[in-house]
């Protein structure tokens, strides 16, 4: 039995691996000169392979789009599952505070290496530069057009990884599956006009960041930029915010409350106490509620109060619209930026026609797909490797089935 696995990432790798038994023959098929370009770069080279294992019912929480297919998928194999795979084949893995699970030699090429060796052993073909141009289904078995000649194969497993466009997908012309319109998912936010950007580089732990018009919302540490705002609340926001952005042509106001621990009145009622408390000190030197000196000095600035004004001196209205620019703070945002390499599509193939117990098509027998072409995608923090894991599992392990 040849079975084809499309696409050369870690979906591609890990369903290959799964569908090498005695008797089958497996080859992956990848479009570039590269394997595993992905996983070489993801988490800065250091490679977030998944996230702490929790609760299904938790884990699909951090899914956008795929939430009720991944629950499914996920009883067959769990981020458990991930990391005694990679463990028991030599690769030692650490969970960091946020959760995140890395290789503790902090290298992908860790992942890769075993990946790689893993492919080898189980007897794995490996041909790149072959860009599938089209599937023909045959009475005999699958025709794959490739751009230098055809092969027929029993099965084929799409693991093609997103696209940016529409077009990405045309191999699956004059097939049945329907293919949602991909968009950006995990992007940052521009702000051009605005004059916190001078602020560069600062970050606050628990920002709580919301859209106005909306009920998107959204907390985690908050990172200044020289372009708008980024970091995990920001990139999280965007993930499950993408249809909504996409549909505002990523013009928006956001709405941050830099602390998420405090309410607008616990603001006020601890600047008043403090104010009683030490009515002396300047309000310049003394910064509240883990606010970054610079940044204090920007609230400040925009509330009027001087740097010679002390806690007991400033008005009430002073003290309003520093509340106000702890507990709402406006900034104005006028499109994104997209991390290329580490690029995440919301859109691809629809799952309304995946078997999620298979990963097979609904339309078509010995037709299955793995990892970034479903449109399936996660927020950062390791899960949509661990998306890419176990569709890819469940994928090459079900396509071996008529060979048994």
């Amino acid at each position: 039995m040849h079975i084809a696995v499309i696409g050369g990432g870690a979906a591609g790798f890990f369903a290959a691996v799964h569908a090498a038994k005695p008797g089958n023959q497996v080859t992956i098929y990848e479009k570039t000169s590269k394997l595993l370009s992905k996983v070489r770069i993801s988490g800065g080279g250091r490679c977030n392979v998944t996230h702490r294992p929790m609760e299904i019912s938790k884990l699909v929480k951090n899914y956008p789009r795929g939430e009720k297919f991944l629950k499914r998928v996920f009883r067959h194999f769990d981020q458990e599952d991930t990391v005694n795979w990679f463990e028991s084949r030599g690769v030692k893995l650490k969970i960091e505070e946020d959760g995140r699970v890395f290789p503790v030699s902090d290298n992908s090429s860790s992942i890769v290496d075993a990946l790689l060796k893993e492919a080898n052993n189980q007897g794995v073909l490996i041909q790149t530069g072959m860009n599938l141009n089209s599937i023909q289904l045959q009475s005999t078995g699958i025709n794959l057009q490739f751009d230098q000649q055809t092969i027929r194969v029993d099965a084929v497993i799409l693991a093609t990884g997103g696209s940016p466009k529409s077009s990405g997908y045309h191999f699956l012309n004059g097939l049945s599956h329907q293919i949602a319109s991909p968009i950006p998912s995990l992007f940052t936010f521009n702000t051009p006009s605005e004059p916190i950007r001078k602020l560069m580089g600062l970050s606050v732990p628990h920002a709580h960041v919301r859209f106005e018009a909306s009920k998107l919302s959204y907390s985690g540490p908050l990172l200044i930029t020289h372009w708008g705002i980024s970091g995990p609340a920001v990139l999280k926001l965007s993930a499950f915010g993408a249809d909504w952005l996409h549909e505002q042509k990523y013009e928006a106001r956001a709405v941050i409350n830099w602390n998420g621990n405090y309410k607008e009145m616990d603001y006020e009622d601890q600047l008043r106490n403090y104010q009683k408390a030490h009515p002396n000190r300047l309000v310049k030197n003394y910064p509240l509620f883990d606010i970054p000196a610079r940044l204090w000095e920007h609230f400040l600035e925009r509330a009027e109060i001087k740097d010679s004004d002390s806690f007991g001196n400033f008005s009430k209205k002073q003290l309003n619209k520093l509340v106000q620019n702890l507990f709402c703070y406006i900034l104005t945002i006028k499109g994104k930026t997209t991390f290329k390499e580490e690029f995440v599509t919301a859109g691809g193939v629809d799952l309304s026609g995946i078997h999620p117990e298979t990963m097979e098509s609904r339309y078509h027998p010995n037709i299955y797909f793995s990892g970034e072409v479903l449109n399936i995608d996660g927020i950062t923090g390791g899960f949509n490797f661990q998306a890419a894991w176990s569709t890819g599992y469940l994928a090459g392990i079900s396509s071996i089935r008529h060979s048994i």
